[in-house]
């Protein structure tokens, strides 16, 4: 067996599959798709804003360019596309997406539109104050670090976060088999929850909501979400929010308004929202509406003007909130990484004990990094004073001596420093008493001549009391967990002061209001009533002409086409057109094509598919009833108000099998039913025969050996059975004579009257 051979392992495909897929499940959930409960970032994100502070774009500092930092980002810390980093970038700065900007941008970067940033060459950008408040500290050990994919640098697992950024800024991601989506919030409340959580550690989730009302959107708007939800989601971690925009009406005078749309939902492209309503306005599918403008600048002003003036502003948002975008259900779903590794879903309050240990956590480690610090430079000051005590002896030494280091070292200097708490305290050491370390030997040997005076040993003597009364104070601080917590407070008050209410950006954008329900308004009762004559023609071109013109006026067809239909309606009537196939569509006269062209396709307004034909198109009634049948000879009674059918697909009614096809759908009127058959035959009986069904084949109407059913009429009995002959007079035949045709349903029937139209068609 040669070494590729011993190199080959072999296991089931199933276990290695499963435990490579598992493999990059974790890697998506843990450096990819959910952020971090302590400083709300994800990797990417983390890794932007540390590689512009190593370039040193402070919030006050000039600008670069975009290119240049998404490259030291992709080359550095991140190596995916530059063009995702940079989308994560410009998502950072958009003031209409993050409610917080962690990036301050010059140039393009987008819009509310939806309109994409400009390329990475043409745009700069630096960090903002809220991205320092999140960087501040990572010099002091707050944090730890870890080794970037190429192990040439160092990079920050988490960054120590002065305010709770996961909160104020949302976040949002899909990984593999869970996800996250979290709404920005109002800093200022934030920091309110998080000074009572340290206050009373204990505090429910409920009493945290006294203090954070709801999500607060950069878009604005309008959350309509009863209190209960909201505590509900905020509790488990999981719900959604009611978000609608802000409106007011303007008067135009004489008694005319128009509605000013000023806020929209968060993250609703407005380009989109306008598009979606100018449909709905080019559809008629909300009648009381007449026009859309969209007069926005920097701000948003989306102007509705209503069709008339008698519209009632509430009616008409009502129906577009249900229509349009204009409201939108925000869903949270608080799936964060505690301690950046476990996924879970948070309640509220478990979000903010995440931060507020992550900013203990920060704190001792500063502390204790200060220390460190502090006893470095006390050593220093130590032998500085020594020095200053002997400092004839030390020009001696550094002045004759060949390796005056080592000479240093060896040199007795007395009794060794005393650290005292005041220069009152202090006590010189006496010569001949103690040794100097290295790091105090190094310290002298690079001290400047012009520091060799007295005043300079009075100096040190007061640096180092004051570190000694700062050492002590840290000591305190890492001892009490009171006292941690009382800086935490302290700290966390000092950002409310940059970010708070009391700065324009952290004022509460978003409001909330209760739902004040609208009566529904059904689209009949909307749309405004008016005479129309509905034409069809042979080839299915409908058109509705406005007015109740006379039947037989001449009208144009295309060529090779002709009428068929033509009735009078009105636009708040319902057209019922009855094909082949059995089934049933229905369509809305205020929705059909004016009367000045030649009309549409019926067949581009429902899914009547090609195969089938017209059979028939009728004024809708749900009071009455029809009587549908198959050319086979089948037919039953369906109440009218059970065959409308609510989309283009229509409803099946009449089931047919090939060959045969659906032939007639008539209104019932009278007590009586005739039907004639292909070869001539009629038959006359009663209509309480016929079962009355909602869908079926049906049941016989007459018996055939061949052809089929041609035509079927119903009429009063006592009136007589009548029918146009060929030269267009009525004939009637009265009931004495009706004995002749008359049998039970499904009989063969007898030979046609005299005088009976050749076509075989009573009407």
């Amino acid at each position: 067996m040669d070494e590729k051979e011993q190199a080959l392992t072999s296991e089931p495909l199933r276990r290695a599959i499963g435990e490579r897929y598992l493999q990059y499940a974790l890697s998506t959930i843990m450096h990819r798709a959910l952020p971090d409960a302590r400083d709300g970032l994800k990797p990417v994100h983390r890794r932007i804003l540390f590689a512009m502070r190593e370039l040193r774009l402070s919030s006050t500092g000039g600008f670069r360019k975009s290119a240049k930092i998404s490259g030291d980002v992709m080359g550095n810390y991140h190596p995916h596309g530059d063009a995702a980093i940079y989308d994560a970038m410009a998502r950072l700065a958009q003031d209409f997406n993050v409610r917080y900007p962690l990036v301050d941008g010059q140039g393009n970067f987008g819009n509310i539109d939806g309109d994409n940033p400009a390329a990475s060459r043409y745009t700069e950008a630096r960090l903002t104050a809220a991205a320092e408040a999140l960087l501040e500290g990572l010099n002091e050990n707050s944090v730890d670090f870890r080794d970037n994919y190429d192990g040439t640098l160092q990079e920050p697992e988490v960054l120590p976060a002065a305010f709770p950024n996961l909160l104020a800024n949302g976040s949002s991601g899909i990984a593999v088999g869970m996800a996250t989506n979290i709404p920005p919030h109002n800093l200022d409340e934030l920091i309110a929850a998080c000074l009572h959580l340290i206050k009373t550690p204990d505090a429910r989730d409920d009493t945290l909501l006294n203090y954070i009302q709801g999500p607060d959107f950069p878009t604005g708007g309008v959350i309509v979400e009863p209190p209960e939800s909201m505590a509900q989601t905020y509790r488990t971690g999981r719900g959604a929010f009611r978000l609608r925009a802000r409106w007011q009406t303007e008067d135009l005078g004489r008694g005319q308004w128009q509605i000013v749309v000023t806020e929209i939902p968060y993250q609703v492209q407005k380009s989109k929202l306008i598009e979606k309503i100018a449909e709905i306005i080019q559809t008629k599918k909300l009648p009381i509406l007449a026009d859309i403008r969209d007069e926005s600048a920097d701000d948003v002003r989306i102007v509705l003007e209503p069709r008339s003036k008698n519209v009632e502003a509430d009616v008409l948002m009502a129906q577009l909130f249900r229509l349009s975008e204009l409201e939108t259900r925000f869903s949270l779903n608080m799936n964060v990484l505690i301690d950046g590794r476990t996924p879970k879903v948070c309640s509220l309050k478990e979000v903010l004990r995440a931060f507020l240990d992550h900013r203990q956590d920060v704190l001792c480690r500063r502390a204790r990094h200060r220390l460190d610090k502090i006893d470095h430079r006390l050593e220093v000051l130590e032998g500085f004073i020594i020095a200053f005590l002997n400092l004839d002896r030390v020009i001696d030494i550094i002045r004759y001596d060949d390796d005056p280091k080592s000479a240093l070292l060896r040199e007795d200097w007395g009794r060794s420093f005393v650290r005292a708490t005041s220069e009152a305290d202090y006590v010189s050491p006496a010569p001949g008493e103690g040794e100097l370390s290295e790091v105090q030997v190094e310290a002298i040997l690079n001290m400047r001549l012009r520091s060799l005076r007295r005043l300079e040993e009075m100096e040190l003597v007061s640096e180092r009391d004051a570190l000694m009364k700062e050492r002590a104070e840290l000591e305190d601080l890492l001892a009490e967990e009171s006292l941690q917590w009382a800086r935490i407070a302290e700290e966390l008050k000092d950002i409310r002061k940059h970010f708070g209410k009391g700065h324009a950006f952290g004022k509460r954008r978003t409001d909330f209001a209760q739902v004040t329900e609208v009566a529904e308004v059904s689209l009949e009762d909307m749309i405004e009533r008016e005479p129309i004559t509905i034409v069809c023609s042979k080839m299915g071109w409908i058109r509705a002409m406005k007015g109740h013109i006379a039947l037989d006026t001449a009208l144009k067809f295309k060529d090779g086409d002709e009428g068929r239909f033509i009735f009078h309606a009105e636009t708040t009537d319902k057209v019922l057109v009855f094909g082949s196939n059995g089934r049933f569509y229905t369509l809305s006269c205020a929705n059909l094509p004016g009367g000045r062209g030649m009309g549409e396709p019926l067949r581009l307004m429902v899914d009547l598919p090609n195969e089938a034909e017209l059979v028939d198109l009728i004024l809708h009634d749900p009071e009455r009833k029809l009587l549908v049948a198959s050319d086979a000879g089948d037919g039953f009674i369906v109440p009218e108000g059970e065959v409308a059918a609510q989309t283009r697909a229509g409803k099946q009614v009449l089931n047919v099998k090939s060959p045969y096809k659906a032939l007639c759908a008539k209104p019932v009127t009278g007590d009586t039913i005739a039907t004639v058959g292909e070869n001539r035959k009629v038959l006359i009986f009663g209509l309480d025969e016929l079962p009355e069904m909602t869908r079926g084949k049906g049941v016989r109407l007459q018996k055939y050996k061949d052809g089929g059913l041609s035509d079927l009429a119903t009429f009063t009995r006592a009136d007589g059975l009548q029918w146009l002959d060929a030269g267009g007079r009525t004939r009637t035949v009265s009931d004495p004579d009706l004995v002749e045709w008359t049998g039970k349903r499904a009989s063969a029937g007898r030979m046609a009257p005299r005088g009976f139209p050749r076509d075989n068609k009573f009407t």
